[in-house]
């Protein structure tokens, strides 16, 4: 699941510095799961900016509105009723949700309250742990469900590198190999062979904006040659 972070208020601040009505919006997808962005963080945040501008002249007007998820449009109807009277917006989902917000309100700016750290996991209550970079070529099959792009420090995709130090990287005694995990538990697995499929380096295409069309779709999508 993607995870965030609230930006600093400071840089919030700055934002929204010349805006008077100011709408805050909410996501009840990830950003709400990982304590970033849901409706709890909207208000919070609405506390926060209103107790740090007590003591200014300020008119500044603040409302939140959560939709379920801002990364699908369908959502975003249900802020259009406020559109009219708002001044900006801030948006507090992924980067995703944040993009779709601005492209439905091209007239509006929209700035982000959160930083999109990364896909990862739960380890607790407020502690999450970084698995994915959504590269779009996962060769979780041939690493023993262990992520070579997240956790070897190098991103390597063929072997630990020699800078090795035991089953530590060269980078921190505390930071464990990710190839020597790999090749422990494909060992364990009986699948050792597995580490031997040399996989080609990985074709980021340039940044190039990549689009998918899910299995069963491509009728609906894709045109034929």
């Amino acid at each position: 699941m993607i995870k965030a972070k609230p930006k600093p208020l400071d840089e919030i601040l700055e934002y929204i510095q010349p805006y008077e009505n100011i709408l805050i919006v909410g996501c009840g997808g990830c950003v709400s799961v990982c304590l970033a962005g849901g409706q709890k963080e909207v208000n919070i945040l609405i506390t926060e900016l209103e107790f740090a501008l007590r003591d200014t002249q300020s008119n500044k007007q603040f409302k939140g509105y959560t939709v379920e998820r801002q990364c699908n449009e369908a959502f975003l109807t249900e802020i259009d009723e406020f559109a009219e009277e708002t001044d900006c917006m801030l948006s507090m989902a992924c980067g995703a949700g944040i993009q779709l917000l601005a492209e439905r309100y091209p007239h509006i700016p929209v700035f982000p309250a959160v930083n999109t750290i990364a896909i990862g996991v739960d380890r607790d209550i407020g502690l999450y742990e970084e698995r994915c970079r959504a590269c779009g070529e996962c060769v979780l099959a041939y690493t023993a469900g262990i992520c070579p792009v997240t956790r070897c420090a190098k991103g390597l995709f063929n072997g630990p590198c020699g800078g090795t130090q035991g089953d530590k990287c060269e980078i921190s005694p505390e930071i464990p190999c990710a190839w020597c995990e790999i090749y422990e538990r494909l060992k364990a697995q009986n699948r050792l062979e597995d580490i031997l499929k040399i996989r080609k380096p990985m074709e980021w295409r340039d940044q190039i904006q990549r689009k998918f069309v899910q299995k069963g779709y491509e009728k609906r999508y894709l045109k034929e040659d």
